[in-house]
């Protein structure tokens, strides 16, 4: 079975083709193919990258005339051209996409059909930098203009896979906000998000240390451009730092996290800020990049901070602050814990910001091996042999997260 994955994101398109026989294996298999487009707002400065079977053949500065032809462009090297794969989009079975927002009515991935893609677009509201994005890619993979080139995906099952879905088993008390209860019959509550992330990484954490997930308490640390924790008890998600949005919780690239709201109502009263104008100030003004005035990207700031960038400094710290808080805060709702796991671009490659974060839990018996830490190895354990927590490095993997469910779903179909 060959399974398609679609991660549509702002201003980026990333997708993955796995072939699936038998049972699924523990660890994530190589992709046949992957291929990711990446752009600058407004849609301009187009980068296509493929790899075929762990080499890449492709990488190019396409011209693409608009957003709504990119996936198309994309899918097309998949049977088209040097990273070519298969000889037509009908020996693709199903494809799944990732979606940040399911709300309340999502708690599983779930067939996609025209309600679904509805309800995705009426969660827009909630998570406004992604949602629309992923209508579009399920858009695409049934517009007619693709039928018409290549027969696109007209009759295989697609998948919604939700960020928000392994959250749903938080208690009420840990996902209702201390406002009146009508905020939370009228949909506004902690939703939280990564949640396709922390699931595999807390999984993936406990097969690597030898421990059954289903006796495990384990903080995942999802830190890239994006950043959210998760207390992870017995394979289920009890607390995460993200909320009604992805806006809250940690310092991230671009995003402020959690501000004191009186600071908005200052804005707005004093400022005369407008709803869009703080939109745009707390996602795309703020976090590691308002602070630094440097960079988004983790690495320019600790480079920017060697070279004695006091601004960069102040970012960088704060950054480990949050986090070091936030860490606490997961290990009070689990009452202990028994591994830290990181995750995504920051926590992979950063041993800076592993080695930070840990020192402030160093009075728990957490004990990282220096010379693992340094060398940011994949998928391993590298916490010293008596450190009383295992500390642990994930490559993320939401692609195969997402056809693993994709695959269970359409089986089962």
């Amino acid at each position: 079975m060959r399974i398609l994955v679609l991660n549509a994101g702002s201003s980026s398109l990333k997708s993955c083709l796995y072939e699936l026989n038998g049972s699924l294996p523990e660890a994530p298999p190589v992709p046949l193919w992957e291929g990711r487009l990446e752009w600058e707002e407004p849609f301009r400065n187009v980068r296509l990258r493929v790899i075929r079977e762990g080499q890449q053949v492709i990488d190019a500065q396409p011209s693409i005339p608009s957003e709504s032809a990119a996936a198309g462009h994309l899918l097309q090297t998949l049977w088209d051209g040097p990273a070519r794969v298969l000889s037509s989009p009908a020996e693709v079975d199903g494809v799944g996409h990732r979606v940040v927002h399911g709300g309340e009515k999502y708690s599983a991935p779930t067939l996609v059909t025209d309600e679904v893609k509805q309800e995705i677009s009426r969660l827009a509201a909630f998570a406004p930098e992604h949602n629309p994005a992923e209508v579009a890619g399920i858009e695409t993979a049934r517009r007619q203009n693709w039928i018409r080139m290549c027969q696109f995906f007209k009759s295989q099952p697609q998948v919604a896979v939700f960020d928000t879905a392994f959250h749903h088993t938080m208690p009420r008390h840990a996902f209702t906000y201390p406002g009146p209860y009508d905020w939370l019959d009228g949909g506004i509550r902690r939703y939280g998000f990564h949640g396709i992330s922390h699931q595999y990484c807390a999984a993936r954490t406990a097969h690597l240390i030898g421990r059954d997930l289903n006796s495990l308490r384990v903080v995942t640390c999802h830190l890239g451009h994006g950043c959210s924790l998760a207390a992870v008890q017995n394979g289920r998600s009890v607390d995460t730092t993200m909320g009604f949005t992805p806006l809250e919780g940690l310092m991230m690239g671009s995003r402020s996290g959690t501000v004191d709201p009186g600071i908005l109502i200052h804005l707005m009263r004093e400022e005369k800020y407008t709803a869009g104008r703080l939109e745009e100030l707390l996602n795309r003004k703020s976090g590691l990049l308002g602070v630094s005035g440097v960079s988004d990207d983790m690495r320019q700031i600790i480079s920017a901070m060697e070279s004695g960038n006091d601004r960069a400094r102040l970012a960088f710290d704060m950054f480990i602050h949050r986090l070091r808080q936030s860490i606490g805060a997961m290990i009070a709702s689990l009452g202990g814990v028994d591994a830290l796991a990181f995750t995504a671009g920051i926590g992979e490659n950063s041993p800076e910001v592993r080695a930070e974060a840990c020192t402030g839990f160093e009075f728990l018996g957490l004990k990282l091996d220096r010379q693992k830490n340094v060398e940011s190895p994949a998928d391993c354990d590298i916490a010293a042999a008596d450190s009383t927590i295992r500390v642990v490095v994930v490559a993320a993997r939401e692609d195969w997260a997402i056809a693993r469910e994709c695959w269970k779903l359409t089986r089962s179909a």
